[in-house]
């Protein structure tokens, strides 16, 4: 077995009987990620799927991006619901499917799989509606009545935001991103989807970001920035005003420096676990096409909820 029980590789994939095959309930779903230890979609499913009585546990699994499109039909073969896929392993999702949701199609990212029974392989996108729910419920807004910015933009989690922002007709949409290219992809994208939002390509400039930050509403962080000690800061800490919704989609550390700063400055801040849970719950319905038990979700991410 590996050292931690539910955190696998593509090699124990090849040897599954001596790995995870031993496990419990038996591994049936999955987070995808390089690197993917520090995921806590376990905590929020496999709580989920006790309350359901559903005999199947959910397992991190670690892929390197050159390990990912072989270790799919090893999944199917091994009997798997379905997975998550998190950094860097969203476009590549996309491409690996069977099948794209439109919806994943327009956001142009896939982070849920979903194994069908008839043997297709479905790629869906839970953060565009993650992300809309957790706006409602954290903050009590609706994203069609604010002006966002979306550092991070040209990533997978960034143009999911970034497209439902635009589709749902926000006030202002600005987008920046350390690759310019990247973000002026995601822009063009954008152009003619129904929403008809004002985009704005942005330098990631202190400069920029000092014009653009006083219209700003809401600021939602799709960048790793912030994850690990020393990282330089998403935007200036001393251009955040009171007036600031901030939504940071790192969860770990829990106290982000973009949620201390903006609390510091008076702001209403979160960090990733709202959206962590509430993307989750949309992966869950698509899987079992039941509605998902929200408390027992929430229940597992209590702690940390409560924790910032």
């Amino acid at each position: 077995m590996p050292a931690d029980p539910i955190l696998f590789t593509a090699s124990d994939l090849d040897r599954w009987e001596e790995t995870g095959g031993r496990l419990s309930p038996p591994a049936r779903l999955a987070v995808i990620g390089d690197p993917v230890a520090h995921s806590l979609s376990p905590e929020m499913h496999n709580p989920a799927l006790r309350a359901c009585g559903i005999d199947a546990q959910y397992v991190r699994l670690h892929l390197r991006p050159d390990e990912f499109c072989a270790a799919l039909p090893k999944l199917k073969a091994l009997g798997f619901i379905g997975c998550n896929c998190t950094i860097p392993h969203k476009f590549m999702a996309l491409e690996a499917v069977d099948e794209v949701h439109p919806a994943a199609r327009r956001v142009g990212a896939v982070n849920t799989l979903i194994f069908r029974p008839d043997g297709v392989l479905l790629g869906r996108n839970s953060d565009a509606p993650g992300f809309l729910r957790t706006v409602r419920e954290e903050f009590g807004r609706e994203v069609k009545d604010l002006r966002i910015l979306v550092p991070g933009a040209g990533g997978g989690a960034g143009a999911a935001v970034a497209t439902v922002c635009a589709m749902e007709g926000c006030r202002e949409l600005i987008l920046t991103n350390r690759t310019n290219a990247k973000v002026e992809q995601v822009a063009r994208s954008l152009a003619g989807l129904p929403g008809g939002s004002v985009t704005t390509v942005l330098p990631w400039t202190d400069e920029a970001l000092a014009d653009a930050l006083p219209r700003v509403d809401l600021i939602v962080n799709c960048t790793s920035l912030g994850m690990n000690p020393g990282d330089p800061e998403v935007v200036p800490h001393r251009l955040l005003q009171p007036h600031h919704l901030v939504c940071d989609m790192v969860y770990k550390p829990l106290l982000t420096p973009l949620v201390a700063a903006a609390r510091n400055a008076g702001a209403r801040a979160i960090n990733g676990i709202p959206m962590l849970l509430w993307q989750g719950v949309y992966a869950f319905e698509w899987w079992f096409d039941r509605p998902a038990p929200v408390a027992a979700m929430r229940g597992g991410l209590a702690g940390l909820l409560g924790s910032v």
